[in-house]
């Protein structure tokens, strides 16, 4: 049996840039595909930041019910807007090979601010978190939209900087002269990555997938994934994850953090393991971050965002 793989995406350029990949992919090895581009409510609704919008995978979401409905086969996705948990019958097909994890501050006129007041735009709950917890005398105020969009409001602001991931400027050829590399910040669960899923009875279109399936980047966003799952369970907190194989002595680092929403308390953990024990090693990251005060921290900023 053959078939037109049709792929769906949201139609920001972004995605439309993800979903071109993927078509490339499995064209090349001899799929037809068609891409069905369509409007998520994550892009539709700018004016809450995402958290009060109260809608797990606000970006996936639309998709998911496509896929449901029989309108599209695929989806492709940035794997960190991806929620843990996957709507019934929908499977992870493919985790194509992780591009540049980390976050970037891209600027308007000059550094100086680092040292003085500030305003930074960000609309994640765990930028906001590690820029407060580093630079506590700035204001961090909310951003959102697609990357143009947000690119356009730090050009029409009188904002110091904002907040990217250095993989979506990448993608596009958007990544200007005038930014910096934020290596101290700890990247999302899954940052950088791209992830398609399916439905769990199309054999077809998993068996496709199946080929572009990058191994080591499935693993250590596996591990990411259940950090954040048994964090959070279901809140949206500020939460950084990080696993990279050492292809050396075969063993896989691992760095997670919470934080408070203020970015004032920090619960940190890092482990080294071997290779073959990495299929609980984001859940026992999780369990030292609760018992070092993130069962605490957790409920606080639960009744926090209640009350915003």
């Amino acid at each position: 049996m053959t078939k037109i793989i049709r792929i769906g995406t949201r139609d920001s350029e972004l995605a439309l840039w993800q979903a071109h990949h993927v078509e490339k992919m499995l064209n090349d090895l001899g799929y037809k595909t068609k891409i069905v581009a369509v409007k998520s409510q994550g892009d539709i609704i700018l004016d809450k930041p995402l958290y009060e919008l109260g809608i797990t995978g606000i970006f996936t979401k639309t998709l998911d019910i496509a896929m449901i409905n029989g309108d599209i086969d695929i989806a492709v996705h940035s794997m960190k807007d991806v929620p843990t948990a996957l709507p019934q019958g929908i499977v992870q097909a493919a985790v194509l090979e992780r591009a540049n994890e980390k976050d970037i501050l891209v600027y308007n006129n000059n550094l100086d601010f680092l040292d003085t007041e500030a305003t930074i735009a960000t609309g994640s709950l765990r930028r906001q978190a590690q820029w407060l917890h580093k630079y506590p005398n700035h204001n961090v105020v909310d951003l959102r939209g697609n990357v143009n969009t947000r690119m356009q409001k730090l050009k029409d602001n009188n904002w110091d900087g904002a907040i990217f991931a250095a993989a979506g400027l990448e993608r596009i050829n958007l990544k200007p002269e005038n930014y910096i590399n934020l290596d101290w910040m700890i990247p999302a669960p899954a940052q950088g990555a791209m992830m398609v899923v399916a439905m769990g009875d199309d054999s077809y279109c998993l068996d496709a997938l199946a080929e572009l399936n990058h191994i080591e980047t499935e693993i250590t966003t596996y591990i990411e994934r259940q950090f954040l799952r048994t964090l959070e369970g279901g809140c949206t907190a500020p939460i950084g994850a990080f696993a990279k194989f050492n292809e050396k002595d075969e063993t896989i680092h691992f760095q997670g953090v919470l934080f408070s929403l203020d970015g004032s308390q920090k619960i940190e953990v890092n482990k080294i393991v071997e290779v073959q024990e990495w299929k609980q090693l984001g859940y026992n990251a999780a369990q030292e971050i609760f018992e070092n005060g993130g069962l605490e921290l957790m409920k606080s900023i639960k009744e926090k965002l209640k009350k915003q």
